[in-house]
């Protein structure tokens, strides 16, 4: 049940409904409660003044020429009188059950109950259709082989209705005033104890576009605190991918602006007066490659963006890492080839359960393809001497971890640069290949995604030059 109904579900109507709803449907119970505790309050007087008059009428009960007999003298006569309200009642009966005095028609005692000479007992019976409530004793004669004597007292019952109904009065009236004060009181508490909650809205309202800081938890109350604590968490997540949107754009524009630059200076060359088609060609051949690196290098931007923004939204499935680095070595091969690189594979084989894991393939795709691209990238190789890159895929049977590990035979990276190498656009000092600088970050995001590991390490350690490897160590797979 619910007292007061809303379109829309409101915390202040919630609380007042449960409130108020037990209050007032616990009223009606406390009612009849009352009522039948009043009856009881209200007989207690009435009956010990019966079971008075039954000890006092037994007394009256004598033994004369050995037969029981019963004088009632006039101040007995005005303990029986009858009041404005009620009718009282009594009847005598002797040892052989002859009538002595009183009301001869008063309904007996039950015949089967056992009752001790001298006690008196309570019941409620039913004469001359109204209710009434008898006191009764059994009184001992001194006769022989006699039995005991009656003695009953009668009264209706109009008496104790009045005073129970004054009784029901008295407790119930002042709670028809109590209770609006109550509800009053119960809304006013509600008002105060909910104002926080204002004077939080209120704050956020105030809050400029760009304040993402943290609300004050400890403004609220307790049972609101881990809201509060989940907005901020909303904030700072909200706060990080604003800022990677920024960096994203930051490192778009500065990416971007050289390689435009390069393709207006040689389209103003191509333009210039005088040139001759070899110029012209060369222009163009620039022209090309600056296109390619502008398109390398937003592919790279792109790739960024996607593993950076994927972290809460990242659809995981079984996948054979095995399988997808063969695919990313066989597009890669040619363009090793070009650069008489031998790029080769070692370790386990495809399709076995041990070298499935749960991830992303288009990710992990992206991961292998930027350190195989990497390692091309930086390893010196000729004709006479041609550069090596080895991937390898190994699982450890006793920790369950799976590792990839790409080694080419390059001039290897410093150890102070190796935390460096992660950083969007960091390029080590000395290298002269083409990259964007953002194919290392990209890796070291999509590791983070998928909870693993990554390392670099020298590929021959002591040797001249001493090449990469770089470790990806997955925990958790299938």
């Amino acid at each position: 049940m619910k007292i007061f109904q809303r379109e829309q579900r409101s915390l202040f109507g919630e609380i007042l409904d449960w409130m108020l709803t037990p209050l007032l449907l616990l009223w009606p119970v406390s009612l009849v409660l009352t009522w039948l505790v009043a009856q009881g309050i209200a007989g207690k007087p009435f009956d010990r003044a019966l079971e008075y008059n039954v000890g006092a009428l037994a007394q009256l009960v004598t033994v004369k020429h050995n037969k029981a007999q019963f004088v009632l003298p006039l101040p007995a006569r005005e303990l029986l009188r009858a009041d404005d309200s009620d009718t009282v009642y009594y009847q005598v009966m002797g040892s052989n059950g002859e009538y002595l005095s009183g009301e001869k028609n008063l309904p007996m005692p039950p015949e089967d109950e056992k009752l001790l000479p001298g006690e008196v007992r309570l019941r409620d019976a039913e004469f001359r259709g109204m209710g009434i409530k008898v006191a009764y004793t059994w009184v001992k004669l001194d006769l022989p082989d006699s039995k005991p004597a009656l003695v009953q007292v009668a009264e209706t019952m109009d008496k104790r209705s009045v005073l129970a109904t004054e009784i029901v009065k008295g407790v119930m009236l002042p709670q028809f005033v109590i209770l609006p004060l109550a509800v009053l009181l119960v809304w006013l508490a509600l008002v105060q104890a909910i104002k926080p909650l204002n004077h939080l809205e209120e704050r956020i309202r105030a809050r400029s576009p760009d304040d993402l800081s943290p609300l004050d938890a400890q403004a609220v109350p307790l049972e609101v605190a881990p809201l509060v604590s989940s907005v901020n968490g909303l904030l700072e997540r909200l706060k990080d991918s604003i800022a990677t949107q920024k960096r994203f754009l930051a490192d778009a524009a500065h990416q971007l602006k050289t390689p435009l630059a390069g393709l207006r200076m040689q389209a103003d060359l191509a333009q210039r007066e005088g040139a001759n088609a070899e110029d012209l060609k060369q222009s163009l051949r620039q022209i090309g490659r600056s296109s390619i690196r502008a398109t390398h290098t937003v592919n790279q931007l792109l790739a960024l963006a996607r593993a950076e923004s994927s972290g809460t939204v990242m659809t995981q499935q079984p996948c054979d890492l095995v399988r997808l680095t063969m695919d990313v070595i066989h597009d890669s091969l040619p363009r090793a080839m070009d650069k008489y690189i031998d790029l080769g594979y070692e370790g386990e084989q495809p399709g076995g359960e041990e070298v499935n894991l749960q991830g992303n393939p288009t990710l992990l795709k992206e991961m292998v393809r930027n350190l195989v691209d990497n390692a091309i990238n930086y390893t010196p190789s000729t004709a006479d001497k041609p550069g090596v890159i080895t991937v390898r895929i190994l699982r450890d049977p006793f920790s369950k971890i799976l590792v990839l590990q790409v080694e080419d035979s390059g001039p290897g990276i410093p150890a102070a640069e190796r935390e460096l190498v992660f950083q969007p656009f960091y390029r080590v000092l000395g290298t002269e290949a083409d990259g964007s600088g953002l194919g290392l970050p990209i890796v070291l995001e999509i590791t983070r995604q998928h909870h693993a590991s990554i390392t670099i390490e020298d590929s021959h350690p002591g040797h001249s030059p001493p090449g990469t490897c770089f470790t990806v160590r997955f925990t958790q797979f299938d």
